[in-house]
């Protein structure tokens, strides 16, 4: 269920599965058995915190959660996710709505959203299933299409209206909470030069939404799948109407974990090829031998 990686039948043809370097340095990502959580502003950590500092100082709590991963009710240990993010940055709520952020996860998937959006009432940091966690072992069970472990932090939310992974936010493996702006992190995503009304423009918003969490492009954005830019754009070697149905339904090609997108129009993933061959002639590729 994560946002689109369009992994499998289209990464043969990129460059195999060599992850692409940085547009800039990234903090560390945690190993499986740490707990650290980084806070991150202008590139440098503000602050690191594990799990019982976090649970001492956020006033953790047990949460009943209706899980779209899971698909049941879940109840976890968690603290609520506008306390976390003071605590991290310290920093007043008012000043944190004003921000952009980057939810960065152990696993390469980075997730873009707003300072507004992660101060919704409902949003909570997960430290541990609550029926299942002992001794230091939070417990969590194994999540998602892969079955991985989703910790060492979950961002989870609890109204009804926030269950959705394409509308909120529920990055699991999370590792780093970083303040930064999409287009200033990363700045050869955009199709420069794109009318403001174009379909390459309304492609951009729909791939910062659906896909940057998991796909680069020009090496920018998240390190899940393959970059979708270089060294050869998708639309290079792939038919338009087969990247169209791959996005939309990649099991019908084959057996990925992938997910389908079928809440994407034929207008947007039109929209969507559009900006893909707008960037395949702007490409910037950072694997490439000066």
């Amino acid at each position: 269920m994560r946002v689109i990686w369009l992994a499998a039948a289209l990464q043969a043809a990129v460059i195999g599965s060599v992850s692409m370097p940085a547009a800039r340095a990234e903090p560390a990502p945690s190993t499986k058995a740490d707990s650290t959580l980084q806070f991150v502003r202008g590139g440098n950590v503000v602050r690191s915190m594990d799990r019982a500092e976090l649970a001492t100082a956020c006033d953790a709590r047990d949460v009943a959660i209706e899980d779209p991963y899971y698909g049941k009710t879940m109840r976890y240990r968690a603290c609520p996710l506008a306390r976390v993010l003071e605590i991290g940055f310290d920093e007043s709520d008012d000043e944190l709505r004003k921000e952009d952020f980057l939810l960065r996860a152990r696993d390469g998937y980075v997730r873009p959203s707003t300072g507004a959006a992660l101060l919704e009432p409902g949003g909570y940091l997960a430290l541990a299933d609550a029926d299942r966690a002992h001794g230091d072992d939070p417990g969590f069970p194994p999540i998602d299409r892969r079955q991985v472990d989703p910790g060492p932090y979950y961002m989870v939310w609890s109204e009804e209206d926030q269950r959705d992974p394409h509308e909120h936010p529920w990055p699991y493996q999370l590792v780093t909470i970083e303040i930064a702006a999409l287009e200033s992190q990363y700045p050869h995503i955009a199709p420069t030069g794109a009318a403001p009304d174009s379909a390459a423009r309304k492609g951009f918003d729909i791939f910062k939404n659906e896909c940057i969490a998991c796909h680069a492009v020009n090496g920018e954005g998240g390190k899940v799948g393959p970059d979708l830019n270089v060294p050869q754009s998708i639309v290079e070697y792939r038919p338009a109407a087969q990247i169209r149905e791959y996005v939309r339904n990649p099991q019908s090609f084959r057996y990925t974990t992938m997910p389908a997108h079928p809440h994407l129009s034929d207008a947007q993933l039109d929209q969507l090829v559009a900006y893909f061959r707008a960037m395949s002639a702007l490409k910037h590729d950072p694997g490439k031998a000066s």
